[in-house]
């Protein structure tokens, strides 16, 4: 397969663009993800965590009567992370004309590999190794692939292929943790020159290293819950009743952290409240619902299949 690198004609490009703006950058999303919750580092890249699916049974008993002796039921669940690789390679003779210099293309670069890794990272947070990122079938399972049917809402959406979700999400080490590898070290190596080869033949490039280990666990099942089917069709946007639906399915004391949701979701319940001052301004764009805080993202989509 051949790999897209900056050309001559991206380099004419930078030259030619207006130094004080610089970059302008149209591919940035927000990923909270990433910084949000609980993280945690392993020395190695998988661990197996025990968990109570059921309890024992207990009850009251008459004198002289026994009763019944039972035990928890108990599992291993294995938690894997998944090499991330954002590393890239330049032709010194593209990188070299630029007007700032080597050192900036290959910053700029270095930059839009890592922000790339975040974005594929997060994307794979929700939909796992159907996320449609590059490599996502060699990356960890996402939430998708964890939620529980019981901690599912059914938002009832009818057109195919413009279905989103929302997510209920709970952080802790008990609960939905990044997980990095090898005691966390994300690898980016010193940028150096060396000579690869591409098609046979060898030429000099600008080379850097930047991977590390990344997975997530979700340690319960009340960890996370789901509003699904949410589309454009009439009534099937989301509401804060929806939300009530979600949050009646997690225990008391098991409320989730954050209310995951996309541009569209946010729109669609600003839109379902009823804005109650006198001017009849609409309502604003809601920070929260039942005071759990919404977390804005545009990892999750709005093109997801109908469940």
């Amino acid at each position: 397969m051949a790999h897209a690198r900056l050309t001559l004609l991206d380099i004419a490009k930078m030259n030619n663009s207006d130094e004080v703006a610089g970059l302008i950058d149209e591919t940035v999303v927000a990923h909270p993800e990433w910084t949000t919750g609980f993280a945690r580092t392993i020395k190695g890249i998988n661990y197996k965590t025990l968990v109570r699916t059921a309890l024992p049974a207990a009850g009251f008993r008459g004198a002289n009567e026994g009763i019944e002796v039972t035990k928890s039921t108990l599992e291993n669940r294995l938690v894997e992370a998944f090499l991330v690789d954002a590393s890239w390679n330049m032709d010194t003779g593209v990188a070299d004309p630029y007007e700032d210099g080597p050192e900036a293309t290959c910053a700029l670069e270095a930059s839009g590999h890592m922000e790339s890794a975040i974005i594929s990272t997060c994307k794979q947070f929700y939909y796992g190794t159907a996320s449609g990122a590059t490599g996502a079938a060699k990356g960890y399972a996402g939430l998708i692939d964890s939620v529980d049917s019981g901690m599912v809402v059914d938002a009832g959406g009818t057109t195919g292929d413009t279905a989103s979700s929302v997510w209920g999400i709970k952080f802790g080490p008990k609960d939905v943790a990044w997980v990095f590898g090898r005691d966390g070290q994300f690898t980016e190596s010193e940028i150096g020159k060396q000579q690869i080869e591409i098609d046979s033949k060898i030429l000099w490039a600008y080379v850097q290293q930047i991977q590390g280990y990344v997975g997530v666990q979700v340690g319960n099942k009340y960890a996370i819950g789901r509003i699904r089917d949410l589309t454009a069709d009439s009534g099937k946007g989301l509401t804060d009743d929806l939300i009530s639906d979600l949050l009646s399915l997690f225990p008391v004391g098991q409320k989730p952290d954050v209310l995951a949701m996309n541009r569209r979701s946010l729109k669609q319940l600003q839109q379902s409240r009823t804005a109650t001052n006198p001017t009849g301004a609409p309502a604003p764009f809601p920070q929260d619902s039942f005071n759990i805080p919404i977390m804005l993202t545009d990892s999750i989509i709005n093109t997801e299949a109908l469940s």
